[in-house]
């Protein structure tokens, strides 16, 4: 059962998300609102019973409702409701901008991606390195910004340091948008060299990442060879609030307390 809810709720928070991405085609929000916002009444009462339906299932609720899940079923959920307590035009401007809040129900779909912490567990392992790396680039980035700010000067456009560094951040990314450019010839030759750097520095994180989602993936191998494949399943502990048991599990690997009390 638990896992059907699970189904339910992933093809419920889908169709939620496109429901909000329907309402902001003027033209199909115009000719379909009423089944939109019939809809999503709808979803927001099933939102609203689940989340409720899990602060009352745990015995220590403000885990959950402090919890990262927890502020985002929240924010994901309130947006509708507050249409009730503004009233004029101009504030309904706003409360509209309130609902896209609902676009955070998608984080919601992570909890169902078996892969997720195998991948998060890579990008924790090499955060360290990451940092390195980010903060090698800003030292680039306003090296070379300053740079181009003395040779450039106000009339190619590089009328401060900071606008100079947003160009060089530009350019090494590979992004180049052309609303600056470099004319002197020093210049010019400057800006190729951060091009070219620019396709090397993207390959970096990139890099660092699958590395260690390889070495995750090849300690998980090790251990399906040696141990049977365990199915688990997105159970809560109602104490500890625990996920990812067993199937058919009766405690809770993290705090020793029955699963189901009944």
């Amino acid at each position: 059962m638990g896992k059907s809810f699970d189904i339910l709720l992933f093809i419920i928070i889908i169709l939620s998300i496109v429901l909000v991405m329907l309402e902001s085609i003027k033209s199909f929000d115009a000719k379909y609102h009423d089944y939109l916002y019939t809809a999503e009444w709808v979803i927001t009462v099933f939102f609203t019973i689940e989340y409720i339906a899990r602060i009352i299932s745990i015995k220590k609720p403000l885990k959950y409702i402090f919890s990262f899940y927890g502020i985002v079923d929240l924010f994901s959920t309130i947006p509708l409701y507050l249409s009730f307590f503004f009233a004029g035009s101009q504030v309904f401007l706003a409360v509209r901008a309130l609902r896209l809040l609902r676009v955070f129900r998608i984080l919601k779909l992570v909890r169902f991606m078996g892969e997720a912490s195998q991948l998060k567990e890579a990008i924790k392992s090499s955060r360290a390195k990451i940092a390195v790396f980010i903060y090698t680039v800003l030292i680039l980035s306003v090296i070379m910004g300053t740079v181009m700010y003395l040779i450039e000067g106000a009339e190619a456009g590089f009328t401060s340091i900071p606008r100079s560094i947003y160009w060089t951040i530009v350019t090494l990314t590979t992004v180049g948008y052309g609303d600056i450019a470099p004319v002197t010839s020093v210049g010019q030759i400057i800006a190729a060299i951060i091009m070219i750097l620019g396709y090397g520095i993207i390959a970096v994180p990139t890099g660092i990442v699958t590395v260690e989602f390889a070495k995750q993936g090849s300690t998980a191998n090790k251990k399906d060879k040696n141990v049977k494949e365990i199915h688990t399943n997105t159970q809560s502990c109602p104490h500890c609030t625990a996920e990812n048991h067993q199937d058919n599990a009766k405690f809770c690997y993290e705090c020793g307390n029955y699963l189901n009390e009944h």
